[in-house]
């Protein structure tokens, strides 16, 4: 996988600017969780598709980033969360071990 670290606001509004021409998926992850280690684990080993960037959230370095972003994609937070961004609003979540690669491809609308 190819995480791009989401650390600030900034980073944030370009994603969601970026999600006007590619799917942008955001992975909370709690270091602390073992859920969020098996979560973020599968990921990886389901292999990252092309035309989507993944966006890493430690959410608690970042907590305040964490909440802005449940807030504005109007989402319940939860942890391990994904969410799938696409033309600058949430289309997708999902959390704990429903998170699934081909779910998210699929709601990325890059499914075969």
């Amino acid at each position: 996988m190819n995480w791009k670290i989401l650390s600030t606001t900034e980073q944030l509004e370009a994603l969601l600017t970026d999600s006007a021409e590619r799917p942008q998926v955001i992975f909370k992850h709690s270091t602390r969780c073992s859920i969020s280690s098996v979560a973020k684990t599968r990921l990886e080993k389901a292999g990252q598709p092309d035309n989507i960037d993944f966006h890493y959230l430690d959410l608690l370095n970042y907590r305040t980033l964490s909440n802005k972003i449940a807030t504005d994609m109007n989402v319940y937070h939860e942890s391990p969360q994904v969410l799938v961004i696409k033309g600058g609003e949430c289309v997708y979540d999902e959390s704990h071990l429903s998170i699934q690669m081909e779910e998210i491809t699929e709601q990325a609308g890059l499914a075969k």
